[in-house]
């Protein structure tokens, strides 16, 4: 079966930089869209980025654009999201999605059919 086993995460000071990984199996990689999203305490799981299957395609949300990168390597089955210029609101849960898409890097939660457990981010001081 599909799975998605994000890593990387930790505690960051502001300012600062943390790059997270997802590693998929199960899956024909390069055939689905990944994504990343985060929900903060008490709020609700918001889109952070996409990359399409291909690559070819990024999305961004606009309160991390400039500031994180997300990229793939179709060969090793993995997506990250380097981030940088870290804020204590970057604070979240981040997961990796995966949908089924080669050319499109959707930035609704709904696209996406398979999800990762979340690894933890804490930007503090």
């Amino acid at each position: 079966q599909v799975q998605l086993v994000e890593s990387g995460g930790g505690l960051a000071q502001p300012g600062g930089s943390l790059r997270l990984s997802c590693a998929a199996s199960g899956m024909i990689f390069s055939f689905h869209a990944m994504g990343w999203f985060r929900q903060a305490p008490g709020k609700e799981q918001e889109f952070v980025a996409a990359i399409s299957g291909s690559g070819g395609s990024t999305n961004y949300a606009s309160s991390v654009k400039g500031r994180f990168t997300i990229s793939r390597d179709n060969a090793k089955n993995t997506v990250n999201l380097q981030m940088n210029s870290l804020t204590p609101e970057d604070t979240a849960v981040y997961s990796c999605a995966g949908a089924v898409f080669r050319d499109y890097a959707p930035g609704s939660r709904s696209a996406y059919t398979y999800w990762g457990q979340g690894t933890q981010v804490t930007v503090s001081s």
